[in-house]
């Protein structure tokens, strides 16, 4: 069985101009990126913006695909799952900083490296490529 989600790194920039990435921690305290699964008659972008939305509070717009992940894992009712994320670089331009309580422990913003350090720190090892990929994008560069 294939499932299909997708998510994004989320980005501003201040009234100062500085640029701030977003990282939520997910319900087991690591560093993660918002996501979830594709409903039907939704495109992989419509899902990134909707996940984004609902575990962060935030409306964005989606500015360049990052890149995809993809992995198996088992299920007692559905067997073996083909996981297949696809992550997009996000604006946000809209909405109010929220954290889904049901979904996610907290979320907020973080200058870029360090950004960066709590993903290399606390965060899943397959975003990794994710969150540099979107740096990348925005012209910084990681170690």
């Amino acid at each position: 069985m294939k499932e299909i989600s997708a998510g994004g790194v989320v980005y501003r920039r201040t009234e100062a101009g500085e640029l701030q990435i977003q990282l939520i921690q997910d319900r087991y305290g690591k560093v993660s990126l918002p996501k979830g699964k594709m409903e039907p008659g939704e495109t992989v972008e419509q899902t990134a913006l909707r996940e984004i939305a609902e575990e962060t509070g935030l409306t964005g717009v989606i500015v360049k695909p990052i890149d995809q992940i993809k992995y198996q894992y088992h299920d007692e009712a559905k067997g073996t799952v083909d996981k297949e994320v696809h992550y997009y670089l996000v604006e946000a331009v809209g909405g109010s900083l929220q954290a889904q309580v049901e979904e996610i422990r907290g979320v907020d913003w973080f200058e870029p490296m360090d950004a960066w350090r709590r993903q290399k720190q606390s965060g899943y090892d397959n975003n990794n490529r994710i969150l540099s990929g979107a740096l990348h994008l925005l012209g910084l560069k990681t170690d």
